[in-house]
């Protein structure tokens, strides 16, 4: 066979191996707005054209449109979740009782006709032809005069009126911090379909889902004000703060602003007059903005300090997660703590340097989970934050921190916090919807920090290397795609020839727990034992008498696999002695040894998830 056609032959060969999912598809957004603002009485009026591509395999009798400012109202099921939850987030609260005898109020319960935010549609029409819409909630259901055929690109038109509400949650305007506008979720935007059908998910203060997109945005507003936004400024030498000599060009006090960006799924942008812009560009060519409040000295030197570290950020991760493919990525300050958004995040920027650069690496970490796959986080929020969460926590020690190499598990705090939970009697199955936790506490440490152990975990479990290379190559198969859990769970697989079924079942849709322990010691066997009903192959290091060491390896027979030899520190020099599998229907396992132990210890890099660790080890 020719080298050329060995090369093609391999190459669909590797594709084939990673397959999508049968019948994949995605549906296809372009947006084009023109946003005139009232900065004045905080409103907006908005004109919208939009290019919408039905892709499914069905025609589409109605579409639906997200309108998120809608539950800054009262009576709003965000404000009735805020009522009604047993810890609602004290940023969206008020305490009008004690502090000895505390009555929890929803902030939205309190918001005046002045204070409240809304969109409201004023005309929506189909390629020139009106629609019937109707507004319920935060959803805006839109039957169509005609049905949009597979393969058809439809154009809708609308024109819109908003109010920006009260800074409650992410949007907003006048920030504890002093942002006078915090434009997120600002727009209607319309909801996802997909193979799973419509997400049509009410706004309760969660995330969210959309399909990928371009957008062309044209802001008009006072002039002495400076934007920090999603997408590439088109015209920075019209507009205050980005170029020094820069004549700004307004008409009746306004400036104009235009944006664009490619293949992104939502659009976020700030505007104060007192902003400042800063840039600097990382060694792969993306160009890292910071626009904030100068509010002192500390203040400034953070900013500095951090948008530095944020482009070696953005290195790091390409190195190890997958290239950015965006030019630019804006960091603003504004909203009510850090949201993530299409090649842009706002932060709260009055932060100790530590908790500074921390939001920004944990949000410009979205750029991979979720903005570049597009995750479901209504759906599998874990899949989002707690990748997320991962990809800061090893950028945050190896460039803040200077650690000249990560420990075997970096994210231990990760660990104890999901421990806490699944002995609180707070833990629900993580595969549960987004919205639907009991308590604020549960869905947190479940998404950031359960989502955490799953992924370091699953490196106890191929590998650290396989881990690795499976970070890289669902990188290459599913940027832009949406993918789900199952689709990283088969990269998995395939990159390290083990089963994964049980894992992603078991620790994902149960709230089963794993636990094991060493039961007894001899100078003949080492008797293992699982005290719970979650199995997981062991690693087990013994130290003899005479001064060596053996690391015993017990796959998990479901497994039909096992991991290679790691290159941790704590294993250096250590032999390495793989065993007969162990299976889940088995409590105990045996194992005979012909010399005289002195430690024994279950995985001493400390990856697997143990709920109590105590009975792990074994000294003479």
């Amino acid at each position: 066979m020719k080298t050329k056609s060995l090369l093609l032959f391999l190459t669909l060969f590797h594709t084939a191996l990673f397959a999508q999912r049968e019948g994949y598809w995605q549906q296809g957004v372009d947006y084009k707005m023109n946003i005139d603002v009232d900065e004045k009485n905080y409103r907006y009026q908005g004109k919208m054209t939009l290019n919408y591509t039905n892709n499914s395999n069905q025609a589409l009798e109605k579409v639906y449109f997200h309108l998120y400012f809608n539950a800054f109202q009262p009576g709003s099921m965000m404000d009735y979740r805020l009522a009604n939850i047993a810890d609602p987030d004290p940023r969206m609260t008020s305490n009008i009782g004690t502090t000895e005898t505390p009555k929890i109020q929803s902030r939205i319960a309190t918001l005046t006709p002045e204070q409240i935010g809304y969109q409201r549609i004023q005309s929506l029409t189909m390629n020139g032809q009106p629609t019937t819409f109707k507004e319920d909630g935060t959803i805006l259901e839109v039957t169509l005069p005609t049905p949009i055929q597979h393969g058809e690109t439809t154009t809708f038109d609308m024109s819109w009126e908003a109010q920006v509400p009260e800074q409650i949650r992410r949007s907003g305007r006048n920030s504890k911090e002093g942002v006078a506008l915090s434009m997120t979720q600002w727009y209607p935007k319309m909801a996802h379909f997909d193979e799973f059908g419509w997400h049509l998910d009410e706004y309760v203060a969660r995330e969210f889902i959309a399909p990928f997109g371009n957008f062309d945005v044209t802001l008009h507003l006072n002039k002495d004000y400076v934007v920090g936004s999603s997408g590439v400024l088109q015209n920075p030498t019209e507009v205050k703060g980005y170029d020094k000599k820069a004549k700004v060009n307004s008409s009746n006090g306004k400036a104009t602003w235009n944006f664009k960006a490619e293949n992104i799924h939502d659009f976020a942008w700030a505007a104060d007059p007192k902003f400042v812009v800063d840039s600097a560009k990382s060694k792969g060519g993306v160009t890292v903005y910071t626009v904030y409040l100068p509010t002192n000295k500390q203040v400034k030197e953070n900013w500095k300090m951090a948008q530095g570290l944020a482009t070696e950020f953005f290195d790091f991760c390409a190195e190890r997660f997958g290239a950015y493919p965006w030019p630019t990525y804006t960091i603003v300050q504004g909203g009510d703590g850090g949201m993530e958004y299409g090649t842009a995040t706002l932060v709260t920027g009055g932060r100790s340097i530590k908790s500074l650069v921390g939001v920004i690496f944990h949000e410009a970490a979205h750029s991979w989970y979720q903005h570049l796959f597009g995750i479901n986080e209504t759906v599998d929020e874990w899949f989002d934050e707690g990748f997320t969460s991962y990809i800061e926590e090893l950028g945050f020690q190896s460039l803040f921190e200077k650690r000249g190499s990560l420990d075997s598990n970096p994210v231990i705090n990760a660990y104890r916090a999901y421990y806490k939970l699944a002995l609180s009697g707070k833990e629900e199955p993580m595969s549960l919807l987004a919205d639907y936790y009991d308590t604020n506490y549960g869905y947190t440490q479940q998404a950031y920090n359960k989502g955490q152990v799953l992924a370091q975990q699953l490196g106890y479990i191929i590998g650290q290397q396989n881990l690795d290379k499976t970070f890289l190559e669902f990188y290459e198969l599913w940027k832009f795609k949406h993918p789900t859990p199952n689709d990283f769970k088969r990269v998995a697989e395939e990159i390290s020839g083990i089963n994964l079924k049980w894992y992603f079942n078991l620790f994902v849709n149960t709230t089963r727990k794993i636990d094991y322990a060493v039961e007894n010691v001899t100078d003949e066997e080492i008797i293992l034992v699982n005290k719970s009903n979650l199995a997981m192959p062991i690693d087990l290091l013994v130290e003899y008498e005479d001064g060596t060491k053996e690391l015993f390896y017990i796959p998990l027979r479901e497994m039909r696999g096992e991991k290679p030899a790691e290159t941790f520190s704590i294993y250096e020099g250590v032999k390495r002695t793989v065993l007969e599998d162990w299976f889940w229907t088995k409590p105990s396992y045996t194992l005979p040894i012909n010399k005289k132990p002195v430690k024994v210890q279950i995985d001493p890099s400390l990856r697997l998830a143990d709920v109590e660790s105590m009975d792990n080890s074994w000294v003479r």
